[in-house]
């Protein structure tokens, strides 16, 4: 069964989202109810959605209202246990080995010991939150691997003995859908489907996060980007690129461009790939020059 946490000035997900915001995050109705959750129930939290809907500042909004390091493994193709646990200093062994001479040395005391990600997060499981990054680019070897490990939270390292969580840490794990994920990872946890937020929730996150754009302005990048993203472009911009777009754009507006010029010069901060904006090149004034109509 789960373990219950008691949440430190989190009485409900409507509290969770009042925190996450003052955390510089807006989370909705949905995403903080899964995440008290998440939380409350001592379940990690699997967030998917498409790349650049804030999956990830969800996760370091989340440290920050628990006053949490965040402790990230990046998943990519490959990546296997070691990567993911420990390995020995090689190399400081032999040093210590040369020095010592005779005498007798310890090679796996904590000086040698380099932790990755999931040994921090046992290490410390009250003071850091594990964020397991893009899970579905990994192969389901190592996603079989991390399903063992989020139900025992421990490890065995053959030289010093087991390694147990003294309670299960905080664990937010991300996909973009890449590939499926096994079903027995997602029983395993409290899920949320994070989409593109709409217009007005969207201006909302520029306005936060972008202090300098003012809200006519916000309000055209946001129609502009919604456009884009109507597009069949191989990369759409997130919302990261959104709040970039619209401080690039009042930058150049402020050195004298005319909208929607600003929008145009700046685009390079929104769409980031060379098909794409080849492809959008015939009609990317009439986008923006609708948009900020």
């Amino acid at each position: 069964m789960p373990v219950r946490r008691s949440i430190a000035g989190i009485s409900d997900p409507a509290s969770l989202a009042r925190a996450m915001r003052d955390a510089q995050y807006i989370a909705d109705e949905g995403l903080a109810t899964a995440a008290y959750l998440a939380l409350a129930l001592g379940k990690p939290l699997l967030l998917e959605g498409a790349p650049g809907v804030g999956k990830t500042e969800a996760a370091r909004a989340l440290a920050s209202v628990l006053g949490r390091e965040v402790v990230r493994l990046q998943c990519y193709e490959g990546i296997d246990a070691s990567a993911a646990l420990y390995e020995w200093n090689f190399p400081r062994q032999m040093l210590a080995i040369r020095r010592a001479g005779d005498a007798y040395v310890n090679l796996h005391g904590d000086e040698f010991l380099i932790a990755r990600p999931l040994l921090l997060a046992l290490q410390a499981p009250r003071d850091r939150l594990l964020l397991i990054d893009e899970i579905d680019r990994a192969d389901h070897e190592f996603e079989a691997f991390l399903l063992e490990f989020l139900s025992d939270f421990a490890i065995s390292i053959p030289e010093r003995g087991t390694v147990r969580a003294s309670e299960p840490p905080v664990v937010v794990l991300t996909s973009n859908r890449t590939r499926e994920l096994h079903e027995a990872l997602r029983r395993r946890c409290v899920y949320h489907w994070i989409a593109y937020p709409d217009p007005l929730l969207e201006t909302e996150i520029v306005l936060m996060r972008a202090s300098a754009v003012a809200r006519d302005t916000a309000e055209r990048i946001v129609a502009a980007v919604g456009a884009l993203r109507a597009e069949p472009l191989a990369k759409p911009p997130g919302v990261a690129e959104t709040v970039e777009w619209a401080e690039a754009a009042t930058l150049l507006h402020g050195h004298g461009a005319p909208w929607p010029a600003a929008f145009l010069r700046s685009i390079g901060v929104a769409v980031k790939d060379q098909d794409d904006l080849a492809y959008l090149a015939p009609r990317l004034e009439a986008i923006i020059a609708k948009a900020a109509a």
